[in-house]
Order: structure tokens, then C-alpha cells, then sequence
């Protein structure tokens, strides 16, 4: 039911629910419900660091998982053994990730309605389907495609009524690439022209105006099909219409004289439509791309070095096992300087010179050796 990502301009931040800490018993804590967020069909997603495409939500009802809660802890019991029966030590959970994502919403549809500002799209779509666009005789009525769903025999299509262009648009002039993106998944595209000249200006420049913008955004899409409609043909002039024709003849492409407000010419433009479409691939989908994957790092990789008098210790897999250690807790402390002794960080130190009383940091977190 969403059409665009309008609720995004205002909400941007979202945020999972924590899981609950553990009880009596061994029981587990209890796991935090997931966050769903609704976008419109056609958004992809991107990872703002990496610039990755995460996700195509190309499909009604499609679900793509973009982050994972974090690890739990595990409770003193799991340190239980044969010699510690009851240790006063436990492991914290590990916070899950933050990321920041790009949603970028490129509508879904067979075939999209193209041309300069008040050319009649809109009174188009709302003649050959139950899309209910505003209509209005002024500039940029539309802000956002309008989806329609076209009835064409024993199949159906959605139609997509793409906001006005201007001259510029590939470079941003007006909504410029807000708009133009939406053309990218179309099968077809249905270019309307103003045949009367209501706003003054020449149909013919029309034409190469718009193919121009498409062309400087994507000559994949200027290469896609094209069916170019007349519209308006009620108010029009045959020598206008003549004119055109002949320019159409010479590019070699074929022309459809149409009244959206009459409807006069409708019925066999969406026969040809329907007889192009019969013959294209299916709408464009993306491919998501693999994840960039951080370089793994062995336990046994680290640095040390001193800095007046403090010997700091590099390790980034430090990070995720101080993560679990409580400060506060002596039995905890314990554990985690076993890790450092087996991980050899501690005999390193003692080769460096370190004496008792001497300060570490590790992860800008300061101890006092102690032996």
C-alpha cells in the first residue's frame, strides 16, 4: 500500500528491542522481538559505508534480514566446574552492530508514462486504469509515481505515472533524479506529447528534449522500447499533427494520435502496448551483492608498545572478550587475565620489562600490573 519513502523523512532512526537478562534456574533470558519496517515495493537497500547493495525488495511480502541482534552472555553457571562450583563470575552479552543504510525506492512497473510537465499522463492513467491521481492544470501536480493496474484482455500490467521532466533533469534540475529512477525498471516506455502545444512549446523539441535527459542518465534506458503517444489530439491542428508525423517517419518510429480526455485513439494505443510488452524480458531486478567482509584477525595477533610508561596493547579481538568481562568482579578479572596469559600478551609484556605496579591499557582501558 506505500508508493514512496516519504515516512523516512521524518522518522530515521530505529532501534530493536533488547533481550531480558537471565534468571534462576539456567533460564535463558528472554530474546528481543524482531524490528520490522515496512518499505515500498521496488526499495533497494544500500550499506552507506561499503556502498554494497544489501537488498532488492522487488516483491510484495519479500523480508531480507539487514542486521542481526547481538550475542548473549552466558551466567556463572556456564564457568561451573569440577573445581569452581559456584563462580561469582559471568559474561556479558555483546551489543549489537550499529549501521546506517540508503533506501532507495525505483518503482516497480511495466510501463512508464514519460513527458514534460501537464502533457495529460495523469488523465492518461486514470482513463485506462482505477488509479486515482490528482489532476490539475499546473506544473509538477504529480510529486511521486502514481501505480496503476491496466486490464488488457486475460492479462494484466502496472502502468507507472512518472512525475514531469524538465530540461536538466539528469543533472538534478528540478526533482531531476528523483524522478528519472523510477523509469529505470520499466519494460516499456510510453513517451506523451503534448500534439496542441497548450504550454507554448514545440512538440518536436519536446521529443528530443526528454530522449536527451533519459540518454544523459542512462543510454540503457534511452535504448529501451518506446511507444510515443499524441495527446490532446481533441485541441489539436492538423499541420501540427502532420508536422510531428513526418519527423517520426524520418526517425523511423511509429506515432499514436490520442485524447485522454476523450478517449479517442486509447483503445488502439493500449493494443500496442499490450502487443510490445508480449515481447520484452521481465521487469529489471537486482542482484545484492556480497557483504564486505571485515579481514579476520587470529587470536595471536596483537601489538604491543609503550607510550610514557604505558604499555598499550592492540588486538581487536580483545574487544569482543572484554566485552563479556564484569570490572567489578574479582573472579571475572581472573578469567580475563587467563586469556590474556594464554594468548601470550602477558609473557610479551614480561619480555618488554614490565614491573609490578606498571599501567596497561588495553582498549584505552587502564590496569595496574599486578603478577
Amino acid at each position: 500500500s506505500l508508493n514512496t519513502l516519504n515516512n523516512f523523512y521524518y522518522s530515521k532512526h530505529f532501534r530493536a528491542e533488547n533481550g531480558e537478562n537471565g534468571a534462576g534456574k539456567n533460564c535463558y533470558g528472554k530474546c528481543g522481538k524482531d524490528l520490522y519496517v515496512d518499505v515500498p515495493v521496488g526499495t533497494l537497500i544500500r550499506d552507506v559505508e561499503t556502498g554494497n547493495l544489501m537488498a532488492d525488495l522487488d516483491e510484495d511480502g519479500k523480508e531480507e534480514i539487514i542486521m542481526k541482534g547481538g550475542i548473549g552472555g552466558k551466567g556463572n553457571r556456564h564457568f561451573a566446574n569440577a573445581r569452581r562450583q559456584t563462580p561469582r563470575f559471568y559474561q556479558y552479552g555483546v551489543k549489537t552492530q550499529e549501521k546506517m543504510i540508503e533506501l532507495e525506492l525505483k518503482t516497480i512497473a511495466d510501463v512508464g508514462l514519460v513527458g514534460f510537465p501537464n502533457v495529460g499522463k495523469s488523465t492518461f492513467l486514470s482513463v485506462v486504469s482505477q488509479a486515482k491521481p490528482k489532476i490539475a492544470n499546473y506544473h509538477f501536480t504529480t510529486l511521486s509515481p502514481n501505480l496503476g493496474v491496466v486490464q488488457a484482455g486475460e492479462e494484466s500490467f502496472v502502468m507507472a505515472d512518472i512525475p514531469g521532466l524538465i530540461e536538466g533533469a539528469a543533472e538534478g534540475v528540478g526533482l531531476g533524479h528523483d524522478f528519472l529512477r523510477h523509469v529505470e525498471r520499466c519494460r516499456l516506455i510510453l513517451h506523451v506529447i503534448d500534439i496542441a502545444a497548450l504550454e507554448d512549446r514545440d512538440p518536436i523539441e519536446d521529443y528530443k528534449k526528454i530522449n536527451a535527459e533519459l540518454e544523459k542518465f542512462s543510454p540503457e534506458l534511452r535504448a529501451r522500447p518506446q511507444i510515443v503517444a499524441l495527446n490532446k489530439a481533441d485541441a489539436a491542428i492538423e499541420e501540427m499533427i502532420d508536422e510531428f508525423n513526418d519527423f517520426a517517419k524520418e526517425q523511423g518510429f511509429e506515432t499514436y494520435l490520442i485524447s485522454a480526455a476523450t478517449g479517442e485513439g486509447v483503445p488502439e494505443l493500449m493494443h500496442a502496448v499490450e502487443r510490445e510488452l508480449a515481447k520484452l524480458p521481465p521487469v529489471l531486478r537486482y542482484e545484492a551483492e556480497a557483504p564486505v567482509r571485515e579481514e579476520i584477525t587470529t587470536k595471536q595477533e596483537f601489538t604491543v608498545t609503550v607510550e610514557d610508561g604505558v604499555y598499550i596493547v592492540e588486538a581487536p579481538w580483545l574487544a569482543h572478550a572484554l566485552g563479556f568481562v564484569d570490572l567489578d568482579d574479582y573472579e571475572s578479572l581472573q578469567y580475563f587475565q587467563r586469556v590474556l596469559r594464554l594468548s601470550g600478551i602477558i609473557d610479551r609484556l614480561e619480555e618488554m620489562g614490565i614491573n609490578e605496579g606498571d599501567t596497561v591499557s588495553i582498549l584505552d582501558i587502564e590496569f595496574e600490573y599486578m603478577r
